[in-house]
């Protein structure tokens, strides 16, 4: 793996966190909509990542393709992670006795969210750690580049 393939990967880390942190603050903003323009509640969401698989790059006529196989059949190293679904969970609705709220229904009860701010605050740390942790290769790769310019100055 070269050091811009490595650069990529930790790129691809990165991507995936952010849009993981970006629907984490979103569940935690909306933990008390009652109205969403689906109708009914908020329902809260999960980011769904995926492997992507090593991949070898071969000439072509047009530059470089990129073919599904393996690029060196005993390393397991991947090229990354994509974000394959955002997934909305269909049962995260909790029935609340309100008979004064506006969007309560004819017997009084609002489906609110049921979304724990615990939880989401864990999952929010956790994407928050594995960000830091890719900038932390990225850096670790630009220094190791930033040495190997150097070799030949003497």
């Amino acid at each position: 793996m070269s050091i811009f393939e490595t650069m990529r990967v930790s790129m691809s880390g990165l991507t995936a966190q952010r849009l993981r942190m970006d629907v984490i603050a979103s569940n935690i903003a909306n933990v008390d909509t009652t109205r969403t323009p689906e109708g009914g509640p908020y329902r809260r969401r999960q980011v769904v990542f995926t492997a992507v698989p090593a991949t070898d790059s071969r000439p072509s006529a047009g530059g470089f393709q990129r073919v599904l196989a393996p690029v060196d059949p005993q390393s397991n190293a991947g090229q990354g992670v994509a974000v394959t679904a955002i997934r909305t969970d269909p049962d995260a609705v909790r029935r609340v006795y309100e008979p004064d709220h506006p969007d309560a229904d004819e017997e009084g009860f609002v489906l609110r969210p049921d979304i724990d701010v615990i939880t989401e605050m864990t999952d929010l740390l956790a994407a928050s750690r594995a960000y830091e942790a890719n900038v932390t290769v990225l850096n670790a790769v630009k220094a190791m580049a930033s040495r190997a310019l150097t070799i030949g100055r003497g």
